[in-house]
């Protein structure tokens, strides 16, 4: 354990910040699994619209890279496209 007062609250705030991301992350992947699995549905606009939102919110806070947002949305509106 740290004995700085400064890198006490830094290892607490680092541990918010990885709750955080980590739920985002995990959220992000399961709207797009739930967008992939309503493919050929009624809800699958909606389901698209969400995991569209959920990636461009996590790229918008750095939680993950916008290039791999937009590889995601890219690969998510392909998987859409040729299923129709």
């Amino acid at each position: 354990m740290a004995n700085i007062k400064s890198q006490k609250k830094r290892i607490l705030t680092n541990a918010k910040a990885t709750a955080r991301n980590r739920a985002t992350k995990s959220e992000v992947r399961t709207r797009i699994k739930n967008a992939v699995d309503t493919i050929g549905t009624d809800d699958n606009p909606e389901a698209l619209r969400l995991a569209v939102k959920r990636l461009d919110m996590a790229s918008a806070k750095r939680v993950i890279h916008p290039n791999t947002a937009a590889r995601k949305k890219s690969r998510l509106m392909k998987k859409i496209n040729a299923s129709k």
